[in-house]
């Protein structure tokens, strides 16, 4: 977020946890894109802000619950205010436990793949509508064919990355392995390392496919230790994922740090993987 629209948000956040009691003197900054992630104190809440016109927050909410519920490993909300969504000033507003991180932050492979499967387990105890994890790929395959929204994007690469996403999806969607209800991005920044074990976060993205497409999102090693884990899959989704990553680092919107040079780098892997190995040989 920039300019008045963060302004906004963030004494939107203020202002509502004041309303409810929590103290929010001051507001720390723990991550923005397209949604405002503070840390505000005294109270010691986490408050996630969004345009109300950009959010699933209450989708999000209402599953956090019953993650919870089936003893999950995931974040809690804020146990002193009610647990729901608050609206204020154009944006949705939701508040959270804050954890603090242990040492090291980095997760041990065997805990990743351990807190994954149980929150893998946990998930298919749930009937919830949600997306494909195909509809998300289409949704990545739609934006190359829009040139105003990548106009960076040179039409070889346009091309190689429309025909990966087309093939990998084809190929994923059709193994015939078991699916299920996915957090859709357990990557390492969605996973805390707190004194109550590893816990995950930011489910706005949940879809329906096989644990492998989860998989993907996470290191390689962790993949060598999630019971069950079907390698050959594994391997196509990775590569569909980080073709569907590629993707997102050439809108015109993109707001990730060092966004083309990582999309330049990962473009090099995805040609480098196609010419050994390509979408069209999983036939």
């Amino acid at each position: 977020m920039q300019g008045s629209q963060f302004s906004r948000a963030v004494a939107a956040a203020r202002d509502t946890a004041s309303s409810l009691g929590l103290e929010a003197d001051d507001a720390v900054v723990l991550h923005d894109s397209n949604k405002l992630t503070l840390r505000l104190l005294p109270s010691d809440v986490l408050a996630r802000v969004a345009p109300v016109a950009q959010q699933v927050a209450r989708f999000e909410v209402d599953l956090a619950l019953r993650l919870a519920e089936a003893g999950c490993p995931v974040a809690a909300l804020d146990p002193r205010v009610e647990p729901r969504v608050h609206e204020r000033d154009g944006f949705v507003v939701t508040l959270w436990t804050h954890y603090e991180p242990v040492t090291p932050r980095e997760m041990p492979p065997a805990d990743y793949a351990g807190a994954l499967g149980r929150l893998h387990a946990g998930m298919r105890r749930l009937d919830v509508p949600t997306p494909h994890f195909t509809d998300r790929v289409e949704q990545a395959r739609r934006l190359l064919t829009d040139r105003d929204r990548t106009p960076a994007l040179a039409d070889a690469d346009r091309e190689l990355l429309t025909r990966t996403l087309s093939g990998l999806s084809r190929v994923a969607g059709e193994s015939g392995g078991r699916e299920q209800l996915l957090h859709g991005e357990p990557h390492p920044g969605n996973l805390l390392a707190t004194e109550h074990g590893p816990l995950f976060i930011d489910f706005e993205t949940c879809c329906r496919g096989p644990v492998e497409f989860d998989l993907a999102h996470a290191p390689d090693e962790v993949g060598e230790h999630y019971p069950g884990a079907d390698q050959e899959l594994l391997r196509t989704c990775r590569l569909l994922v980080l073709a569907m990553i590629t993707t997102w680092r050439w809108d015109r919107d993109d707001r990730f740090p060092d966004g083309h040079r990582l999309g330049t780098e990962w473009l090099g892997r995805i040609r480098a993987a196609v010419d050994g190995n390509g979408p069209d040989s999983h036939n």
